[in-house]
């Protein structure tokens, strides 16, 4: 059974085009170390809830959109070694205060599938 970390976060529509950039240079390598599958996706059917919701969740402004990614390995021993290369790799670079997004909204975590068709 796989592994698959999940994140939520909130992008101002300004800087979506730079976090695009950076997710893509991110995903190649997750993808060049080992990851299975690497997914970001912006909200294009995401109502602001009136209790819960994705953009309620990253507590989203007016002007951002909310992302949800993924991340899929072959199983949490092969998530922890492959973050732990990506870590270490020069060409990551994860200072949050040079994000085009506010990472202290950003919801993650590891999820161990149960049911995968």
């Amino acid at each position: 059974m796989s592994y698959v970390d999940g994140f939520i976060l909130a992008v101002p529509k300004e800087k979506l085009d730079d976090y695009k950039r950076i997710a893509t240079e991110a995903g190649e390598v997750w993808k060049e170390h080992g990851a299975l599958a690497y997914v970001e996706c912006y909200g294009d059917d995401v109502p602001y809830g009136e209790l819960t919701s994705f953009p309620r969740a990253v507590l989203a402004k007016e002007d951002e959109i909310t992302v949800f990614s993924w991340i899929v390995y072959e199983s949490r021993e092969a998530r922890d070694a492959i973050n732990a290369k990506v870590m270490a790799d020069p060409r990551i670079k994860m200072d949050m205060d040079s994000m085009p997004f506010d990472g202290k909204r950003m919801i993650y975590g590891g999820f161990r599938p149960f049911v995968e068709l």
